[in-house]
């Protein structure tokens, strides 16, 4: 048995990481564009990935989604050297059924994969990865975004109902097919 070394401020093993280009159509000012209209959680999950490669100059490729019904207060998680993030599938149809527009969605989508992203990646204490998030959606974004409220927010404050959704146990399990297909598109078909 063996001990994981964890580094609570940020990523395990990323010292030094020279910053990536952005995608091309990913530049500073585009990155939040996908989110203003409809978009699947693959959508929004490269939009996750472009805005951290962007700001922190890292990346993960090869992580895999599931949706699950799992409790209220959580929003989802990702198990420590696990490649899979579980997304709380009814707090996500709670907060579709109350936007206002697919950026209020998608904003949300985006500020819980990208806390889960970035535990993948190595921030591990809960304090630190919410600052980052922060970080991250504001340097992506700008401070006016929703993502970027949301992220510096309490999002069970700015959403109360998010608190009345349905209760799951976590017992229901769907993995969401094609979801990072950018990281296997040469080899995968």
């Amino acid at each position: 048995m063996f001990a994981l070394p964890l580094r609570l401020s940020g990523p395990i093993g990323r010292s030094g990481a020279r910053r990536p280009t952005p995608s091309p159509g990913m530049e500073r000012g585009t990155l939040g564009a996908p989110l203003d209209r409809p978009a699947d959680y693959a959508a929004v999950y490269r939009v996750v990935r472009a805005a951290v490669r962007s700001v922190l100059g890292v990346e993960r490729p090869g992580l895999g989604l599931a949706l699950s019904n799992l409790p209220p207060q959580l929003g989802a998680y990702w198990q420590v050297t696990g490649n899979l993030i579980v997304l709380n599938e009814t707090l996500v149809e709670a907060m579709r059924s109350e936007a206002r527009s697919s950026l209020e969605l998608n904003s949300f989508v985006f500020v819980v994969l990208a806390h889960e992203y970035l535990h993948a990646l190595g921030y591990l204490d809960e304090a630190a990865v919410r600052k980052v998030t922060a970080q991250v959606a504001r340097g992506a974004f700008g401070a006016e975004h929703p993502a970027t409220r949301m992220a510096e927010g309490n999002l069970w404050q700015m959403y109360p109902f998010l608190a009345y959704a349905p209760p799951g146990d976590g017992r229901r399990f769907r993995v969401v097919r094609g979801f990072d297909l950018s990281s296997s598109e040469s080899y995968i078909r």
